[in-house]
């Protein structure tokens, strides 16, 4: 939530129980914390993309509200501007067909919010790999959102 914008309609408080309720009626038994925040951090995207779609429609009069994309996640200046968050899914939708691995490691880093060293513990791979799939998954988010 950090990276949304001030005035967005869904507070984090509001996020969090929203993710606590989906996870909470969900009769799946934690194997440890990894796997606890990898769900949970699914849980936060799924979220925010269904907020962002029922901003954009029309019956709610919604214009195709846009969060500011932390330049770090796909490597672009400030002449990027703003993104929207179903285009995002939609890449990152795409990215899972062709790695599933980097398409996680995103997920987990900008809607889970999680560093390098705790992606690496969810995933079970080494920090250094992380990195170098951080940094193949924000070229190629850049260009399939540019």
């Amino acid at each position: 939530m950090r990276r949304e914008r001030a005035d967005h309609t869904l507070q984090p408080t509001a996020l969090v129980h929203e993710a606590f309720l989906r996870l909470a009626g969900n009769d799946t038994s934690w194997q440890n914390r990894q796997h606890f925040l990898g769900v949970a951090a699914q849980a936060m995207r799924r979220i925010l993309v269904d907020h962002a779609r029922r901003q954009k429609a029309q019956k709610r009069g919604g214009g195709g509200d846009k969060i500011e994309l932390d330049e770090q996640l796909i490597g672009i200046g400030d002449d990027a501007g703003s993104i929207d968050l179903e285009a995002l899914d939609e890449a990152l939708t795409r990215l899972a067909e062709l790695d599933v691995r980097q398409a996680r490691i995103v997920e987990l880093r900008f809607f889970g919010g999680l560093g390098v060293d705790e992606t690496a513990a969810v995933v079970g791979i080494s920090p250094a790999t992380v990195k170098r799939d951080w940094q193949f998954a924000k070229a190629w988010l850049k260009r399939e959102l540019s």
